[in-house]
């Protein structure tokens, strides 16, 4: 664009850039808008320069983020102007400041039909251009058939049907039941026959598009493309200035073959044969260079015929010709390439007889695991999965169990569960089966989920020869000083059940495997304490003679926890008790576990399933289709004795969680979602379930008081308050007109959350969303549990993250529906990027009968969620203080309003939010000196240094000095600790309400998500 000789704007935008700070800049622009508006309202005044200018001047002030909320009508009046100049700001200020629903385009319709059907070729150019920028329904409606016609003529020049092909295929894209296409078949093989490489390009990008949607259709325009991709590979008649470092219009190539790979099949052997010609000369004709964009033009043909290949399924040798090809990307230096080399690798296995051609480079492989790049260890993980098979699997598992150890904490997860998957389903023998899977949990315990360690003790049950070596095995683990929760449940079960038959070897004695696991017992959580329980009452069975003093011991343990406020673990003591005092029924009451009905893994068939399901279609609509969800469904619907939960692999899945009720003779259906589509899942009738007694849900979620109680009683130093629902902790975006209310005080649950990692975020009666979360440094994992609470679906499910500016977050895909009593896990990954109070918002809905429930919740990636406490010594802490003088680095306020609480409990509140007390470097006992290190992605780890000083005649105010290397953490900080000594999070303390007085709400069973949730987080 020209804007020569406009002086005015000129020297704007020079003033503009010369502002010292932002405030300089908004008065200059405030004085700007006010000058132009002034001259819009004598609009007789101004001649076509000056409306010109002022239009330009208008976008610039847009281009730079600030709201211009008139003169519109103005550049739209624009287009209607008879000279160049003028036109051309119209245009363009227009497609930049008008959405495709702004009133003011209607008038312009008219003026832009003329100036497409007109034959002034730059006005054309124009006027395509801007329908194809906006796109809207009503360009669509009024513009489309000029727009063909100009595509469709030959007397246009190559430049105005380059862009009426583009502008068509914005609309068609944006309105496909407007665009009129019924019968372009003939017109679109008559565009193929186009000599010019640009109409050419450009109409290739439209024929993509119409093919997506209906292929039969354009049977006819097959041959012609494989005539184009034959003419570029030979480089007949393509102008040198498409020739791209080389390459005949790589662009164009790209395009026409992926244009081929949405027909299932080519019929003609003739242009069969010759396609496959051309593909050949591609794959010979491709190596690595030095020069990047080469390159990167040559591996994008490349890799586009090899989908091509594997889409039409060519012969075995042109196949080897392809993973050779592959093999040689994968061993080079740049990491772009590998990472292409191992993914079109990854599916390539999706083609017969292929997987053994891959095996040759397995070791290649395996080494692209330990790269640097974590996309590449991801696809180098992903195809080591897919092309193991029983003669490599324990290679290929062994080296997973080794890389577990460094693996990036995100990756573990995926990585323990493919493991998992890959030792079942290729086990040569059990034991090596459960040796693999007790290193997993040894290695990587956080990210092993309960159903892999059930699946260990099904196998152990149903094996006679398998119980005594297993028994071993879990001791030698608990002999570890470290020992990983998930262990002592395994050791804690399979100690229980078997360890008589390891009674004569030294060690082993009924009286230190007890010592053994009951060292334990001080390190577990309320879930783990149960089990505990059980094996010590099993190891009491199995001991005869008796032996009173082990005896004494365990019954002391029963007594101790008989008045457990847990209820699972207070009924289970009182029960075993009993037991034990009466003597003879324990024997039958906590006789050996029964087998296991045989059963087919259910971890097994979703790998299966997801292996059959061919996943990687060539054609771009169907890979978009087949995009899956990373939600886990969980589901409370009981299994039989020793059913396995299928986990997800990559989609979405049913989880079935042993449950505590049993009953006969009750077949259900499992339903699997997939984005939405309902599909069945093979199931078993459910028999007397004995083991989810054992390791079955142990938490139960009482009335919905309890919860907001426990949560309370985790936050030390918080008392008083309301027990309202507090309206801050949801959102009010807009007018809440919710018939559903929240159960308990949302406030309470956001504040608790804020300073521990998992719990309950909200409820109602039909759903739950709890949080589990993770954190290290400026990274953060959440998973959000959706918990459906009743026996019918939830519908029309929607989350959607509204992200502040200072954190980056990912929500994989929420399912539409989540089936009866089941429950959803979303992971969340955060990546803080600098210092900042907002809080992100959950915009959460769904619909529940006739009821649509939308709530809008504030989640727990607060500030000091990455902050790291840190101790210092006397001498770090004073030369850090010193070095930063003064603000902003420095920062002190007095505080007036302070919440009276005594010092240790003004301590304890700092060490809840991650600031660490240093005892000892005030000499003033009434003063505090707090450090902690922020993290964060631009300026990774800053030390804080926070001094507080208090009056104990007036402990309503205090002085608080702040100091850190960033002015902005300064700032935040000093505000974030203000906040929390101000306005402290409080809890209801009323006394429990008399059982005359309770809700009428039922108590929900044990089985019900609620409990699972509460299990799961606890």
């Amino acid at each position: 664009m020209t804007m020569h000789g406009m002086r005015g704007l000129s020297v704007f935008i020079s003033d503009v850039r010369n502002c010292q700070n932002k405030d300089q800049e908004r008065l200059r622009i405030d004085k700007e808008l006010g000058n132009v508006r002034n001259r819009f309202k004598n609009e007789k005044g101004l001649t076509p320069y000056e409306k010109k200018k002022y239009v330009w001047k208008m976008l610039y002030i847009y281009m730079l983020g600030y709201d211009v909320d008139f003169g519109h009508m103005k550049a739209v009046s624009l287009i209607s102007a008879p000279k160049y100049p003028e036109k051309q700001v119209g245009y363009i200020v227009t497609s930049c400041l008008l959405n495709e629903n702004h009133d003011f385009l209607r008038l312009a319709i008219n003026t832009v039909r003329n100036d497409i059907i007109g034959r002034n070729e730059t006005f054309q150019c124009l006027a395509l251009t801007m329908v194809g920028n906006i796109g809207g329904r009503e360009f669509a409606e009024s513009l489309a058939p000029d727009v063909q016609k100009l595509l469709l003529s030959s007397s246009c020049r190559p430049l105005v049907r380059k862009k009426a092909a583009l502008c068509l295929l914005r609309l068609y894209r944006k309105n496909p039941d407007i665009v009129n296409v019924d019968g372009w078949a003939d017109r679109m093989a008559q565009l193929l026959d186009e000599r010019d490489l640009g109409v050419l390009t450009s109409s290739m990008s439209l024929l993509v598009a119409l093919v997506s949607n209906n292929h039969e259709a354009y049977w006819s325009c097959l041959p012609k493309c494989v005539k184009i991709l034959e003419r570029l590979a030979r480089n007949q008649d393509v102008p040198q200035e498409y020739t791209y470092y080389g390459i005949p219009s790589p662009w164009l190539q790209v395009k026409t073959m992926r244009v081929l790979q949405y027909f299932p099949t080519i019929e003609d052997p003739y242009t069969r044969r010759t396609l496959f010609e051309v593909l050949q000369r591609i794959l010979m004709g491709t190596d690595v260079v030095k020069n990047v964009n080469k390159n990167n033009a040559s591996h994008a043909v490349l890799f586009e015929a090899l989908a091509l290949v594997m889409h039409l399924d060519a012969e075995k040798e042109m196949m080897s010709q392809c993973v050779a090809l592959l093999g040689k990307f994968i061993a080079v230096r740049e990491p772009n390439i590998r990472y292409l080399g191992l993914e079109n690798m990854t599916r390539m296995l999706m083609v017969t007889d292929v997987q053994e051609i891959i095996k040759r480079h397995q070791a290649q492989i395996i080494t692209s695991l330990k790269d640097p790049d974590v996309s590449i260890r991801r696809r180098a993980l992903d195809l080591l999965y897919g092309m193991c098979d029983v003669t490599n699997a324990k290679d290929i598992v062994e080296e997973l169990l080794q890389y577990l150890s460094s693996a990036d904490f995100t990756m573990r997860e995926e990585l323990s569960l493919k493991a998992a998957i890959l030792a079942e389903k290729f086990a040569p023998d059990l034991s090596w089966y459960v040796d693999v899977i007790l290193q997993l949990i040894d290695k990587a315990g956080d990210f092993i989920s309960d159903d892999i360690w059930f699946r260990v003790v099904q196998f152990v049950t149903n094996n006679d020869d398998l119980q005594t070596y297993a028994a071993a095995k879990v001791k030698e683990y608990l002999d570890k000083p470290a020992v990983h929760e998930t262990m002592v449940k395994v050791s804690a079960y399979i100690l229980g059940e078997y360890s008589h038959l390891l009674a004569r070897r030294p060690g082993c004695s009924p009286k230190e495997i007890f010592s053994l696991l009951h060292e334990k017992l001080p390190t577990v959580s309320t879930t783990t304490i149960p089990i505990l329980l059980s094996a010590y009452a099993k190891i009491l069975m199995h001991i005869h003679p008796p032996d009173q003093e082990l005896q004494s011991q365990i019954w002391a343990i029963f007594n101790k926890y008989e008045s457990c406020i847990d209820a699972e673990i207070q009924q289970r003591a009182v029960e075993y008790l009993a037991l034990c005092q009466r003597g003879a029924p324990l024997m039958d009451i906590l006789a050996e576990m029964p087998k296991f009905p045989e059963r087919k893994s259910s971890l097994i068939k979703r790998a299966e399933y997801s292996e059959a399901d061919t996943a990687e279609q060539s054609a771009i609509k169907l890979r978009s289709q087949q995009q899956t969800s990373n939600a886990l469904v969980v589901t409370d619907q009981h299994p039989a004795n020793g059913a396995t939960s299928p986990i997800s692999v990559g989609e979405l899945s049913l989880v079935k969680v042993p449950s505590m009720i049993t009953s006969e003779n009750d077949t259900s259906t499992d339903l699997s979602q997939q984005n939405g589509a309902l599909s069945n899942v093979d199931t078993q009738p459910p028999s007397a379930d004995l083991l989810s007694d054992i390791l079955g849900p142990l938490a139960i979620e009482g009335p919905p008081g309890a919860t907001v109680q426990s949560e309370h009683n985790a936050i030390s130093g918080l008392e008083g308050g309301s027990d309202a629902v507090d309206g801050s902790a949801i959102v009010p975006v807009e007018e809440q007109t919710n018939t559903v209310q929240p159960i308990g005080n949302v406030a309470e649950r956001f504040h608790a959350l804020c300073l521990k990692d998992s719990g309950v975020l909200y409820e109602d009666p039909y759903i739950q969303i709890g949080i589990k979360a993770e954190w290290r440094g400026h990274h953060g994992r959440l998973v959000l549990f959706l918990g459906n609470k009743n026996t019918a679906p939830v519908v029309s499910v929607q989350a959607i993250i509204l992200t502040p500016a200072h954190l980056k977050m990912e929500l994989s895909l929420v399912p539409d529906t989540i089936p009866p009593r089941a429950q959803v896990q979303c992971p969340l990954e955060v990546v803080n990027l600098r210092p900042s109070r907002d809080v992100a918002v959950l915009d959460f809905s769904y619909k529940f009968g006739t009821n649509m429930v939308n709530v809008k919740l504030r989640l727990p990636a607060v500030l000091n969620k990455f902050l790291q406490p840190i101790q210092v010594t006397a001498e770090e802490f004073f030369s850090q203080w010193r070095s930063l003088s003064g603000p902003p680095l420095k920062l002190q306020e007095v505080v007036r309003g302070v919440k009276p609480m005594p010092l240790p409990e003004m301590a304890n509140l700092l060490n809840s939010f991650r600031i660490m007390i240093c005892p000892g470097l005030d000499p003033n006992p009434n003063n505090l000196v707090a450090s902690t290190t922020f993290y964060s992605e631009s300026m990774r780890a800053i030390l804080c240094l926070v001094r507080i000083e208090t009056d104990p005649a007036d402990r309503t105010q205090l002085r608080m000095t702040l100091a850190s290397g960033d002015p902005t953490l300064t700032f935040e900080l000093k505000e974030f600790i203000k906040e929390q000594l101000i306005s402290i999070p409080t809890a209801p303390r009323e006394a429990a309400p008399a059982p005359a007085a309770a809700q009428p709400t039922p108590q929900i069973p044990p089985n019900d998500p609620a409990a699972i949730l509460a299990g799961l987080l606890s």
